[in-house]
Order: C-alpha cells, then structure tokens, then sequence
C-alpha cells in the first residue's frame, strides 16, 4: 500500500483541510473521493489526483473511496472500469472495499431533482442545446432567461415525469437548475442538470432513459457517500458554487467541501482524453497501452513501475495552479528506483562478428560477472565466453578520433567481465567496403577477476557469445509529439505532429543467454543502453520483445 510523504503535511492543502477539521467543520472521518468517468483509460495527470485524495485521506486516518461517475451511458463501458481498478491497484492506492458506482444512487439523484422542481428550483426547459448554448451569454454579457422559466412547478413535475417514463426524444428536454443568468459565472446561468438519452446503461441496463449531468450528481454522490473533501484539479473551481448551491438547496447536513489543487502536464506530453483518443482510433499508435503515451498502461507496459511514478508525484508536491513539469524528473525518478535493483546484462543491438583467433576452436568458458555494480546483494551470474563473439557496431573504428577510447586497429580495449583483446585484421565486404568481421588476439592473463594489475586499458566494451546470443527484438522510444502543441481544434489529423523517430524497432539483437527465460515486465539494465523491459502484449513463447524505458543518462536539473 502506498503510504502519504510525510514532507508533504506542509503543503497548502494539508494547512487548509488540517484549519478547518480543527475547526471541528465535521463531525464524521475524513473520506476523499477519486471519481473517473469509465469513458477512457488512466493516465499520469490522472495518477497526480489518486495521489493527493488518497494521501490526505490516509494522513487524516480516513478512507479513500473510488467512484465511477457512469452517468453517460454514450460512452462509458466496463472495459473502462475494470482497467481503471486495476491500474490504480497497481499504483498502490487500493481503496478495497471501498469502490462505488454514480449509477447506483439513480433513484437519489433523481429524487433530489424532484425536490428541486418541487421548491421551484429548477424547471424543464424545451431549448435545443444550440440554443440553450445561445441564450447562455458570454463572459462579458448576461444570458436570457428561457421562455420555459416560468413554467409552473405543476407542470415540470408533470414534463418530468413523461421524461423519466420516455415518452420524448433524446435532448429534446432538459431540466435546468433556476439560479441566475446574469450571474458572472456562466455556472450558475440555469444550468442544465437533467438530460433525456436514451441509450443501454453497462449497470442499469435501459432502466432510465434520463441521466444527471456531473456537476448536479457529483455533490449528491459525495454527500451519500459522506465525502468530507472533494478535492478537484483547478479547472473544476468555477463549478465550486454550482456545488454548493446544489447541497445548500438540498439542505445537506455537513455538506462536503470542494477544494482544488493545480492541473499537473508534463513537457511533451498530451493527457487530454480527446486527443488521445484521436491518436488511438487514428491507428498513430498501438492501442490505448501505446509505451509512447502517458496513459498508466502504456507506462506500466514501456516499464514504468509504480513506485517511481509515487516517488515523481511526491517530488512535485501539492501544486496551486496548472503547472507543466518537465519529463525528465519522471525519468529521473524512474532510474533511481531501477538503478539498486535490476540486474545489468549485456546486449548488442547492431553487431559486428569478432573471431578471436587465438582462442582455441572448441572452448566454452563460463566466465563470472556481477549482476549489478552498485548492489552486491544482487549476485553474479555466468556468461558463456568463446572464440566468436559480438560487439557493438560502433564500438569499433579503423580510424578513431582522438578521444574514442573503444577498440580500433592495433589498439586494446577490455571485454566487460572477461579478457583484454587487439584488433589484428579487418574484414571487409568486396564489393561494398562495409566491415563485416574483425579478427582479434587476447591476452589470457587479463582475464577479469584474476588479479591482472599489468597494462591498463581506457575502455570496456559489452559483448555476446555467437554460439549462446538470444534474439529479441527491441523497441527504442522517444517523445511521440515533436512539439508539445496539438492539431488544430478538430482536425484530428496527426501526421505533421508525430515524432518520426519516437519508435524505432531494432530487429534481431543478441542477448546474452540470461535473459531467455525473462517473465513478462521483468526490467534489465542493457550495459551503455539503458533501462528495458519485457513488452507483455508482443513477447511470445517465440518472440522475445523489449522496451526502452529510458536510457542511462539522466538529465534531470542539469544545464
């Protein structure tokens, strides 16, 4: 179980909500609330929210309740649910028993639209969404009163009624909140609060054929529920009043409180729920669990575990304002968890064959190496050593710039965990001129381990025995978005903004033998490549397929 950074009892949110309960505001436990919309899947901004209300429900001793806002039967799915569940299981803020449905409070909700009706609060409207949209007004002009306003409170209890019964079509009524269309926030403009769709509900089946909008259900949900905070991202702190007021006229004891925090985004990275779904349904992407989005799948598939997303979130804090947070302090936190605890095995992704000639023809020495420098707990392993091995393709020059301190003509270098070695001769392609083999020498008494304090060489290059190397391919991934801006409003169309090179697929590269029997998710360091890891949806029995999740170098906070 994920447990709330205790550094962040300071943040502004921890000094507000500890204020007011010391201020015995309720007389119930604190209970926070994360509430998805099962319309799409969870991503990183949606892992900030489950943070922040289950850290501060945790920190109060309260509980934290998951509850699905499945008021829109158009959109929503139990493919959505069960994938949100799991996901935030696997980030490690299991709320338990404590999972709810908006859907399951229908006959509340809609009796609380009655008693609204019933005080003359709110009315049925016969407006079209154009023009209820049109007699709304604009930030700088009052909006118009509908021409169904007045209509008596004997009628729209009447009009409500064949609403719920079905007897009209679909958005050809709707029952609007009576608050003030001169108001200057557009929120409390006789909202609509009720709408007529008719459509199969995932749980309730085509029991109702009217369906509440969110920001009426939300605060009916909290209070049956009895949510002390609901604590919303920024964009939801102009709807605050409409929140209140909906409890107020509903005379909700110790009415929960609306409280909101900043709007996390992340340099390069889209979170919008429509743009993602435009890069999925656009085939710009594999699936919803695409490694190069920010969706929680496709982290978890590229290797992103969930403690370094934990670690990122509590690095960050408690933000006020939207706030766009470069990427790579996700990067960085990720390497710093992976770096104690993955093993590092060596792998080449664009090989050139080394004959060691002097080697003897028919010997297999399994050679000692540590599995990771930093953590001895970890162990060694035995890699199979022979006269033909692999090395990186440019790890070798025949004409090396002064300071490349790899192998080169007539120049030594050190195989990592086994011998030094001299490259002799180069093989070359006749036609081409392409290098196609090299011939070395090595010298047997560098061998690692043995105590050799002779010579020193500068360099220590990764390698494969030929005869032992597993094939995988392995996927290299960048930023998806070359700039951070999206298409056009509505164009939908991708093409220019897809980084070209944000996936690219190396073919057949050899492993060492250890990595053959790796489970699925199982992360790696490859030795000067990075971190990888075990692609769950593309490994099969005969395939082997590993992710980039980054690569070694960290630029977090370095100029």
């Amino acid at each position: 179980m994920a447990n709330g950074n205790e550094h962040q009892t300071e943040n502004f949110l921890f000094r507000l909500i500890t204020e007011e309960l010391e201020a015995g505001k309720f007389g119930r436990d604190m209970c926070t609330r994360f509430p998805p919309e099962p319309n799409g899947y969870l991503h990183i901004g949606s892992a900030y929210a489950i943070h922040t209300n289950y850290t501060i429900a945790h920190r109060f001793n309260g509980t934290f309740h998951l509850r699905f806002d499945d008021t829109n039967p158009l959109k929503e799915n139990i493919e959505y649910v069960n994938a949100i569940i799991e996901d935030i299981q696997w980030l490690g803020y299991d709320p338990g028993d404590h999972i709810y449905y908006g859907s399951d409070y229908s006959d509340e909700i809609y009796n609380a639209a009655v008693t609204l009706i019933r005080q003359g609060k709110a009315y049925i409207c016969d407006l079209t969404p154009e023009e209820v949209s049109e007699f709304r007004g604009t930030l700088t002009e009052p909006g118009r009163n509908s021409p169904y306003r007045d209509r008596s409170i004997e009628e729209n209890m009447e009009l409500f009624a064949k609403m719920k019964q079905g007897d009209y079509p679909a958005f050809s009524k709707v029952v609007r909140a009576k608050i003030d269309m001169a108001s200057p926030n557009i929120n409390l403009r006789d909202p609509v609060i009720y709408r007529i769709l008719h459509a199969e509900h995932y749980r309730t089946g085509n029991d109702w054929c009217i369906y509440p909008m969110y920001d009426f259900a939300h605060p009916i949900q909290d209070a049956i529920e009895g949510i002390t905070y609901s604590l919303c991202s920024i964009e939801f702190k102009d709807h605050r009043p409409l929140y209140d007021w909906v409890l107020k006229e509903l005379e909700v004891p110790e009415p929960p409180r609306q409280r909101e925090f900043g709007r996390l985004s992340l340099t390069g990275v889209v979170t919008s729920k429509r743009f993602l779904r435009q890069l999925v349904e656009g085939d710009y992407v594999d699936g919803w669990d695409d490694p190069r989005l920010p969706t929680l799948r496709g982290l978890r598939r590229r290797g992103f575990t969930p403690e370094s997303i934990r670690s990122f979130i509590e690095e960050i804090g408690s933000i006020r304002t939207q706030s766009t947070v470069d990427i790579s302090l996700l990067d960085h936190c990720l390497r710093q968890d992976l770096k104690p605890k993955t093993i590092s095995v060596m792998a080449v992704l664009q090989p050139l064959k080394v004959v060691i000639t002097n080697y003897p023809d028919n010997e297999l020495e399994l050679l000692m190496v540590e599995n990771n420098s930093e953590n001895e707990a970890l162990g060694k392993r035995e890699v199979p050593f022979s006269k033909t091995i692999y090395i990186e393709r440019d790890d070798f020059m025949e004409q090396p710039p002064k300071g490349f301190h790899r192998l080169s003509l007539d120049a030594e270098v050190r195989l990592k965990g086994a011998y030094f070695i001299r490259c002799e001769q180069v093989i070359k392609d006749a036609e081409s001129g392409e290098i196609t083999e090299l011939h070395c020498t090595y010298d047997p008494i560098t061998k690692s381990g043995s105590g050799f304090t002779g010579r020193k060489v500068k360099g220590t290059i990764h390698w494969v025995s030929a005869a032992h190397a597993v094939k995988a391919d392995v996927h290299l991934y960048e930023k998806l978005l070359l700039e951070q801006d999206v298409p056009k409003e509505g164009s939908g169309d991708w093409t220019e903004a897809i980084n070209p090179d944000s996936r690219v697929i190396v073919k057949d590269g050899l492993l060492e033998p250890f990595v053959e029997h790796a489970h699925s998710e199982q992360k790696f360091q490859f030795f000067r490549h990075g971190y990888f890891c075990v692609d769950k949806k593309l490994t099969t029995g005969k395939q082997l397929v590993f992710n980039r999740i980054v690569p070694l170098k960290d630029t977090w906070n370095k100029k």
